[in-house]
């Protein structure tokens, strides 16, 4: 009878997988290389040898690293030894349990976490009822990356979400400032105390981005002890999820005197009016990307945005309306550095707040619209505000035809590069001698307003670049 010895994971990995075999093999190490005599002897028995036993951590981690991310996850379950190293590499996490800050496993689980977002584990988890339906097929609540068990044994309204208790939160962050001091990137649920936010503040020096979703005015009073903060998201609710206190132009006050090197500010379902943007332009002079999403300003905000000299992003999204009365135009002001104006998902009925829009980003170099509703011929015709324009992208714009495009696209004389994607309205066999001398110049040129285009694909072979519906000019 033949007795074979029982082998081990490490065993198995390398019998079925040669390729990190070869990388030891031919790695340089130092001043010297692996060579086949410096491996262990295959043992008696038809077993193979871990060829990592006599390596240290540092160079096993460095072998690991050049491991394709893919296939890091199947590298870690090889044994513990290669589930710590592989944690090592490891930058970014989201996390589902709370639990597991508590048990104080992320610093040695991952022990160089730089990106950490707590908000799907700061969720309340279902009660017994809700767990069992859940069993049973219930659907998940589920918002962009994050799904939630809606709790059907509390008596809540619809889009509201439970949370964890704020004591439960504080404590899991001061955990955090201990555990995690080299964080860059934090995503949390603003509903703790300001002690919370204090001891990330103290224990977290480099933090430089930071997001708060359910936040109000209150939980940004500690927002000034982020020293190095650059990058700041703002969430005050999310429709069909939860709803919070909002926040108002006393918070964005605060935050203007708190954060006065921000770089990237996005504000998502605030209110706020034209003081709390005009202090946030007076104060935060290194302001360059504005996102505003979602929005509850009240009327006239968009005057203020003048305040915000050295703006070169402004984002709009998922925005019902602009301005509802944008007051005096002569009295607008503009943005004299925005570079790039973003419209994604919002209504674009209201002529006179359009206009407006236009009037103060009228030195804008890049305009995008994706899938904007209300966008006609009148509301684009519009555009030829911005004389300067230089890159144009259209995307999902139906409403829009080949002649209110044709219009506004040959008033500007600077522009280099057209994307038209997904707009039935502009048609190939509509397009004018004019407008087809305009395709043969532009740097850049991509194609497809319907599946039927054949225009671009008939550009092949005309000196513009390389083939498909995307043409760069060399």
């Amino acid at each position: 009878m033949h007795h074979h010895r029982l082998r081990s994971w490490p065993d198995l990995w390398f019998a079925a997988d040669n390729r990190l075999k070869h990388v030891l093999l031919k790695m340089g190490l130092g001043d010297q290389t692996l060579t086949l005599k410096d491996l262990p002897p295959r043992p008696v028995g038809g077993g193979v040898a871990d060829p990592t036993a006599t390596l240290s951590d540092e160079i096993l981690l460095r072998i690991l690293a050049a491991v394709p991310e893919s296939l890091r996850l199947p590298a870690s379950l090889v044994c513990k030894r290669w589930l710590r190293v592989v944690g090592r590499l490891r930058r970014s996490l989201t996390l589902l349990d709370w639990s597991l800050i508590g048990r104080r496993r992320l610093p040695l689980r991952f022990p160089d976490l730089t990106d950490l977002d707590l908000v799907p584990a700061s969720f309340a988890s279902p009660s017994a009822a809700a767990a069992a339906a859940l069993c049973k097929g219930c659907v998940l609540l589920t918002v962009g990356p994050v799904s939630v068990a809606v709790d059907i044994g509390v008596d809540l309204p619809v889009g509201e979400c439970r949370f964890l208790e704020p004591a439960a939160i504080d404590r899991g962050l001061m955990t955090v400032a201990r555990d995690c001091p080299g964080l860059r990137k934090l995503s949390l649920v603003a509903v703790a105390s300001e002690a919370g936010l204090m001891s990330v503040a103290g224990g977290c020096n480099t933090l430089q981005e930071l997001e708060l979703h359910r936040c109000s005015d209150l939980s940004l009073r500690p927002i000034s002890a982020f020293n190095n903060l650059q990058i700041l998201r703002l969430v005050g609710s999310v429709e069909g999820f939860y709803r919070g206190p909002g926040v108002t132009d006393i918070g964005l006050t605060i935050l203007a005197h708190g954060c006065k090197r921000l770089v990237k500010l996005e504000l998502g379902g605030c209110e706020g009016s034209y003081d709390g943007i005009s202090a946030i332009g007076r104060c935060c002079m290194m302001l360059e990307e504005l996102t505003i999403s979602d929005h509850r300003m009240d009327a006239g905000w968009m005057a203020a945005l003048s305040f915000c000299v050295n703006l070169k992003k402004l984002r709009l999204q998922s925005c019902r309306r602009i301005d509802i009365d944008p007051g005096p135009l002569e009295h607008l002001g503009t943005c004299p550095t925005i570079e790039t104006l973003q419209m994604q998902r919002c209504q674009l009925r209201d002529k006179r707040s359009l206009q407006a829009l236009f009037m103060v980003c009228e030195a804008v170099r890049n305009l995008r619209f994706e899938n904007c509703w209300g966008l006609d011929n009148d509301m684009f015709g519009l555009a030829s505000i911005c004389r300067r324009v230089k890159f144009l992208s259209l995307e999902g714009c139906s409403l829009l035809t080949t002649e209110g495009f044709e219009s506004v696209a040959l008033s500007w004389v600077d522009l280099q590069r057209l994307a038209v994607v997904s707009c039935n309205n502009i048609k190939d066999d509509e397009v004018s001698p004019s407008l087809s001398s305009l395709f043969s110049v532009l740097k850049e040129f991509k194609w497809r307003p319907d599946t039927k285009s054949v225009l671009a694909m008939s550009l092949v072979g005309t000196g513009m670049g390389r083939g498909g519906r995307f043409f760069k000019r060399i």
